[in-house]
């Protein structure tokens, strides 16, 4: 689905709005009083006085939109403080407008305040595609004037924007799956962030993307184009960052060592993933209590982690694992939780392969009125869910009850695929044989 080009909008309601899209009217008010000044003073005005006039009245148009302008951006700052991601994001496009009217389109403060806007449009809506459009249109007059500037100050604010364009435009390619293309423009960000360091021999403030968040980015979308090697050493330097900052990025911590484990189960190196996941569920558990969601989750992937080893020894940590995971989510999330079920039906899967169908048994069952609930009578996950209780009880010899199961599996099958589905036919012919 294409997404819609952004339109700018304008509040009929509001002075000022009507003010930035209608100067002419605001430059008539001030002509008029300009008029009552003259007439107030007599007829003694030469002709320099009117051009002072004129010049004041000049002078006035702007300031207000200037005026504006700083207003808005303080309260950009507010509103993202507040967590009020919509309003932060509506008032980064007041931003935008007003730039234009002040500036002009073509200077690069224009382009700052769109960079501003695309990164919004990224980080506060979670809009890929208008923040690359945005970023793209910020880009080329930024270019521009770095190469003309001369100017240290400028030079410093425009490596700044650029830093923020090359950086959103990454992130959002990387959202839309397309790590080449991510990598490309993420690696144009860390070059402009090399340059600024350059430039700024005392140290980097205020800059809207970290080193930390850059490498992250870069980390990544080397992993989405399969160069593991490259994206373990990104993960590396980010974890080094965080630890030598010595801030409270836990939570960046906890994703960074498991982001290092998914690149040491490409690698088949299940014992360093097995490591790195025991950190993040260690953070997780002093971070946020063992009953949040976020330890849950750790748990889940640890679990996982140790059943991907194959090996017998590992069975008992799995178990638990799994049990604290499902225990937390419940506490946490609720049994009609998708990562509950989730959870559940991963746990389900790994005690079916291991021979423990009893208890598989068990938990699918007890969650099946919960999935009801949360996916519909007729979904793919209820006839998946009796699809292996009737292969459970097969097992065990319990045909009769295998049948019933597989009958009402075979039901929704055919409602959710159609009679001549693969799914379909071969429960089908499973029933067919069991019926003979």
């Amino acid at each position: 689905m294409q997404t819609s080009p952004i339109r700018i909008p304008t509040v009929s309601n509001d002075i000022g709005w009507d003010f930035c899209f209608n100067p002419s009217q605001q430059t008539g008010t001030s002509e008029q009083q300009a008029d009552e000044q003259y007439h107030s003073c007599g007829s003694g005005e030469n002709e320099e006085d009117t051009a002072v006039q004129k010049e004041e009245t000049a002078s006035a148009c702007v300031s207000l939109p200037k005026e504006k302008l700083a207003q808005s951006q303080k309260k950009v700052a507010q509103l993202i403080k507040e967590k009020m991601n919509t309003q932060a994001n509506r008032e980064l496009i007041r931003c935008a407008v007003l730039s234009r009217i002040v500036f002009g389109e073509d200077h690069w403060k224009c382009a700052q305040a769109l960079a501003n806007l695309a990164f919004g449009y990224l980080t506060l809506r979670g809009f890929p595609a208008q923040a690359k459009k945005h970023a793209e249109f910020a880009k080329n007059t930024l270019l521009t004037w770095k190469g003309n500037t001369t100017s240290k100050k400028e030079r410093k604010e425009i490596l700044e924007a650029l830093v923020t364009v090359y950086y959103t435009v990454g992130v959002a390619w990387l959202l839309q799956n397309h790590g080449r293309e991510a990598y490309f423009n993420l690696q144009k960000a860390d070059r402009n962030l090399k340059e600024l360091k350059e430039l700024n021999t005392r140290g980097i403030c205020g800059l809207q993307i970290s080193e930390k968040d850059l490498t992250i980015a870069l980390g990544r979308a080397s992993l989405a184009t399969h160069k593991l090697n490259l994206a373990l050493a990104y993960f590396e330097k980010a974890v080094d960052n965080v630890l030598a900052a010595n801030s409270d990025d836990t939570l960046d911590l906890i994703c960074l060592y498991q982001e290092i484990a998914q690149i040491e189960q490409l690698r088949k190196n299940h014992k360093q993933a097995i490591q790195y996941l025991s950190q993040a569920y260690s953070l997780s558990v002093t971070s946020f209590t063992e009953g949040s969601p976020q330890t849950a989750e750790a748990s889940a992937l640890l679990a996982k982690a140790y059943a991907m080893t194959g090996e017998p020894q590992h069975k008992d940590a799995v178990e638990m694992y799994f049990a604290k995971s499902i225990s937390a989510y419940k506490a946490t999330l609720g049994t009609e939780d998708y990562e509950t079920l989730t959870t559940i039906e991963e746990f389900c899967k790994w005690l079916i392969q291991n021979g423990e169908t009893q208890e598989a048994y068990r938990l699918l069952k007890s969650s099946l009125k919960s999935q009801v609930i949360s996916y519909g009578d007729c979904s793919e996950k209820v006839a998946e869910t009796f699809h292996n209780m009737g292969t459970i009880c097969l097992a065990k010899g319990e045909l009769k009850k295998a049948v019933q199961l597989l009958e009402k599996c075979l039901m929704i099958q055919i409602l959710v695929y159609g009679s001549e589905h693969s799914k379909s036919r071969e429960t089908k012919g499973l029933l067919t044989l069991l019926q003979r």
